[in-house]
């Protein structure tokens, strides 16, 4: 079972019991809604900053320092060919610092370090995310796949890969399968005759689509295609392939195409790939999986053509974590931007002359604040995540287990991180009205380059189907083995809880327990283990809700089986994403722990009770209609949040924003170097100043006000 801490509260879908078929969970006892107020606590920001770098601390801070350098810095007024060349020699500076080779071997240059690579990588993004990603092309897919997926053999195809002498390109994805690798079109089928493989796009769907370093910066590629040898496909395999010469010019058997603009990341030159008996040495094929001899004889470590397939697949999950990290990045850039101009920016009256600060609306709070929680949550989930890729990946818990672990975790938090950096990105946005729509300020441009993460490194939707089915898989072994007086007793208990929603018995439960207060109410809700009860037993119980929908799948037919799955598909998404929270907010749980300072584990508990009770808030709909929550509890978590919670964090939250730790050089946006502050404090000293001269006009509404009180 995926999970991110080793206890077993963290693996709902392993849990003792069927979700669905015991009562709900006894909630923790009331906790009173008194406690400290705002201004008794402060926020350690250096501890904090110190904790959210996390383990590889060194090399996030040596990555930015190198993103503060202007040469790495994005030109908003570039168009796309001049973005194209900037971005290219940017990678070229990168490769002789060599920061982005930290993940290659020690024997060609490298660190082996495969965490310290994946932290500083994520960084990357501060100064231009069409670097990164260009980067992330040519190291973190195109050389990774020769490094992983190839042998010793092909080392002396590495290090021009590294030091980018040989600019390349990850040919997986074709037009017509993106998420479905298995199924592409493309073949290699080998020639004995010249000892050589064939490698051919047989139609149009079969062309590789959209990738980077494809259009014009390529000279070589990473193929992946149907192996075919003595008439047998065994699946899809990964070959290497030089794709233009040193001109520039499409080698024989190669075409393509440039995708041309679009609507972000500019500056990677994405283009399509078609292949026309293009010829390369057998020994051009990437052999750790599978491997073919001069007669033509496929041998491979993997007897299972699926296993072998998900085995090569799981080496390049690397992707989706970097991806999950950078995204904690950008939305750690947004909400700075986005908090420090709310806490500066001043509009509209109330009863004095002085115009109220943005950030002291609840609207604002309730726009900002649920994000900051949220991206928090993402951070202490994402740094853990981390720690078990480099675990694996290093060999320290390299084992089938772990990698599956490994790629169900990927496939869990890297959709909720895409999904809620693109929100809280948009929200920062229109947060700061139109100066957040100002090129200047890196809003609308950052969140046009992170629109494409939704759906790259595996669509978001097909990555959470993954994970449920995972969810359901573990499921489903904890009956493998029942008796027939386990599965009697699972029966009568699921009659039993049905018995108790149907009666009311427990909504009537809940409604003398929430009989006064608001306050009273909720104490039975906001505590960590309240919370925990409430989120992980959602996810239990639509896991068991989900395989009692989809049980006898099994049995049926490959077409029927898939008819099923497609009718409670939505369910299937809603219950691994249910689950990815759960992570999340463990995540978070675990973290504070971790806090010493007395003030900031106090600030960083409200934020994540804010984390977790907008979570259950968001779907009150679930725990109303299966009797966890009665509707007078429900309404008090949403009056805790507004009332008790929020005002809490407001003093705190520019603070928070600052244990990111991002300097001027990395936020390059004017709103939040502090100009706005000046410019109110202008304001508010031109009015000061006039009316202490006495030359301020009067208000015609004070005019009028005083001719009718003279009346």
């Amino acid at each position: 079972m995926t999970q991110l801490a080793d206890t077993d509260r963290t693996a709902p879908a392993a849990a003792e019991t069927a979700a669905a078929a015991r009562p709900t969970p006894r909630l923790a006892s009331p906790v009173s809604a008194v406690g400290p107020d705002a201004a008794d606590v402060t926020v350690d920001v250096a501890a904090l900053g110190e904790q959210l770098l996390g383990r590889w601390a060194q090399a996030r801070r040596e990555s930015r320092a190198l993103m503060a350098d202007p040469a790495f810095h994005r030109i908003p007024e570039l168009g796309m060919h001049e973005h194209r060349e900037r971005t290219l020699e940017q990678l070229r500076q990168l490769a002789v610092t060599g920061s982005v080779l930290r993940a290659f071997p020690e024997r060609l240059g490298g660190a082996n370090d495969n965490g310290s690579n994946i932290a500083s990588f994520e960084e990357l993004l501060l100064g231009d995310p069409s670097m990164q990603i260009k980067a992330g092309v040519q190291w973190g897919l195109f050389g990774s796949a020769v490094l992983h997926l190839g042998t010793e053999r092909h080392d002396d195809l590495l290090k021009p890969i590294m030091s980018m002498e040989m600019p390349g390109a990850f040919a997986m994805t074709e037009t017509g399968h993106g998420s479905d690798v298995s199924a592409v079109g493309t073949t290699a089928t080998y020639d004995a005759e010249t000892d050589e493989w064939v490698i051919h796009t047989p139609f149009r769907a079969a062309w590789k689509d959209y990738l980077g370093n494809a259009a014009k910066h390529g000279r070589a590629a990473v193929i992946f295609a149907q192996l075919i040898t003595r008439g047998v496909n065994h699946g899809v395999h990964a070959f290497y392939a030089p794709i233009r010469d040193e001109n520039g010019a499409f080698l024989p058997g190669v075409g393509g195409e440039d995708d041309g603009l679009k609507g972000g990341l500019n500056g990677i030159d994405n283009g399509r790939l078609h292949f026309t008996n293009l010829r390369v040495p057998r020994t051009n094929l990437l052999n750790r999986y599978g491997d073919v001899d001069e007669n033509g004889v496929y041998t491979s470590p993997i007897a299972s053509p699926g296993r072998r397939f998900f085995t090569m697949l799981g080496t390049l999950v690397q992707g989706r974590v970097s991806l999950d990290g950078a995204c904690v990045v950008a939305s750690k850039l947004a909400l700075t931007i986005g908090i420090r101009y709310g806490a500066e920016r001043r509009q509209f009256t109330a009863e004095s002359s002085d115009e109220v600060v943005l950030l002291d609306y609840q609207r604002h709070q309730r726009r900002l604040l649920p994000h900051l929680a949220t991206t928090y949550a993402m951070s202490f989930a994402h740094e853990v995540f981390l720690d078990k890729f480099d675990q694996v990946f290093s060999g320290a818990d390299d084992t089938d287990e772990s990698r599956q672990d490994l790629e169900t975790l990927a496939a869990a938090l890297k959709p909720l991180s895409t999904w809620n950096a693109l929100d809280i990105i948009q929200e920062a946005r229109e947060a700061c009205g139109g100066q957040g729509f100002l090129a200047e300020n890196r809003l609308v441009q950052l969140r046009a380059d992170l629109d494409v993460y939704a759906t790259f490194e595996g669509d978001n939707t097909v990555l959470l189907q993954l994970v449920a089915k995972r969810l359901l898989t573990d499921y489903s072994k904890k009956f493998a083995k029942a008796d027939a007086g386990a599965l009697a007793a699972y029966v009568a208990d699921q009659v039993g809880d049905a018995a108790m929603h149907r009666s009311g018995l427990r909504r009537l439960a809940q409604s003398v327990a929430d009989f006064g207060s608001t306050a009273r109410s909720v104490g039975y809700v906001r505590g960590t283990a309240a919370q925990r009860q409430l989120l992980t037993d959602r996810v239990e119980t639509m896991v068991a809700e989900l395989a009692g929908r989809l049980r006898g799948a099994s049995r049926l037919s490959k077409a029927d089986a898939a008819t099923l799955f497609n009718r409670h598909q939505n369910e299937l998404i809603e219950t691994a994403r249910a689950h990815g929270e759960l992570l999340q907010w463990e995540a978070f749980t675990d973290a504070l722990d971790h806090v010493e300072d007395a003030g900031t584990k106090q600030v960083l508990t409200w934020l994540r009770d804010l984390f977790g009770l907008t979570l259950i808030e968001k779907n009150l709909a679930w725990y109303l209609i299966h009797g966890r929550l009665s509707a007078h509890r429900a309404q008090a978590i949403t009056d805790y949040i507004d009332g008790r919670l929020l005002p809490r964090l407001r003093p705190h939250a520019v603070a928070l924003t600052e244990a990111f730790l991002l300097e001027p050089a990395h936020i390059r946006a004017e709103i939040a170097t502090g100009v706005e502050h000046e410019r109110q404090e202008e304001a508010r000293s031109y009015y000061a100043d006039l009316a202490a001269s006495g030359l301020a006009p009067i208000d015609e509404k004070d005019l009028v006000a005083g001719k009718k009180a003279r009346r």
